[in-house]
């Protein structure tokens, strides 16, 4: 079973969604589960985790509804206030909810670097655990050392960083984020998506191997099991195709064995998020 571990859909709303610059033009439209089919049947993509892409409970619930009428959907991270006093109020409500596997925060786009281990952001993250929830950590390799303080300090909690914390490809820099990368992932109970890569990249002038010294990281720091696979579409038609996107990491596990590519493309994410498989699929 291959999956893809991280994906967006969305109405455009110009209104809403103002992180969509004009440089990112190509991505001003709907993208709805339907444009998703055909790429995953063109590249042998099973199923997919929906992740949130607008700070609400109302795309939470968007996600939840494609989910339900889409099998290909095997989950969804959704978004809620976990910063609420009313937090375990809300988990207990979206609990019912077996596509619902975890929730999100856009971290990265918090001026304060230490918002991660903020008193009440912390509480919230502590809530999860008691329904089964995960957390996408999505920051930038600024926001790492206060990551690295917050999976320290729940050392139950499953976490998984999203697009390697964003390195910085396009300039080559490393150093500090490798050091970082390398902490980090001596908790287990952290994972890493091999996403959002080629959007770090130089857009139109990115080659594989520009991406070899951050996998290699990553890869030395998780190891095959606590790593996997992730398109990041439709955002990564900002630099490259979902077939573009996929040969990247199908390349760089030339020589891996077949159990660790199944693992990436596929096991690792059916493990973390807790999705239930049948013979011919995912359960509804």
């Amino acid at each position: 079973m291959k999956i893809d571990s991280h994906q967006h859909f969305w109405k455009y709303d110009p209104a809403r969604d103002t992180w969509i610059t004009e440089e990112m033009s190509i991505l001003k439209r709907d993208f709805l589960p339907d444009d998703l089919d055909r790429e995953c049947q063109a590249n042998g993509i099973d199923a997919s985790i929906a992740v949130q892409a607008d700070q609400s409970e109302a795309e939470t619930q968007f996600l939840l509804g494609l989910a339900n009428c889409s099998p290909r959907i095997a989950g969804v991270v959704g978004w809620v206030d976990l910063c609420s006093s009313k937090v375990a109020e809300r988990l207990a409500y979206f609990a019912q909810f077996e596509k619902l596997r975890g929730f999100r925060h856009i971290a990265q786009a918090e001026l304060d670097e230490r918002f991660l281990v903020r008193d009440d952001f912390v509480r919230g993250i502590a809530c999860l655990r008691e329904f089964g929830f995960t957390y996408d950590i999505l920051i930038y390799p600024k926001q790492l050392p206060a990551a690295l303080e917050l999976v320290a300090r729940l050392p139950e909690q499953r976490f998984i960083i999203d697009h390697l914390a964003k390195p910085e490809i396009k300039t080559r820099g490393a150093a500090s984020w490798a050091t970082h990368m390398r902490n980090i992932a001596q908790n287990p109970n952290v994972y890493c998506k091999l996403s959002g890569l080629v959007t770090e990249a130089d857009w139109r002038h990115w080659k594989s191997e520009d991406f070899k010294p951050y996998l290699d990281v990553v890869f030395d720091a998780f190891g095959p099991q606590r790593l996997m696979f992730g398109s990041d579409w439709p955002v990564c038609l900002l630099a490259g195709s979902y077939q573009q996107v996929k040969q990247v990491i199908e390349d760089y596990l030339n020589g891996h064995s077949e159990d660790e590519k199944e693992k990436i493309f596929g096991n690792n994410a059916i493990g973390f998020y807790g999705l239930k498989t049948v013979r011919h699929g995912f359960a509804a």
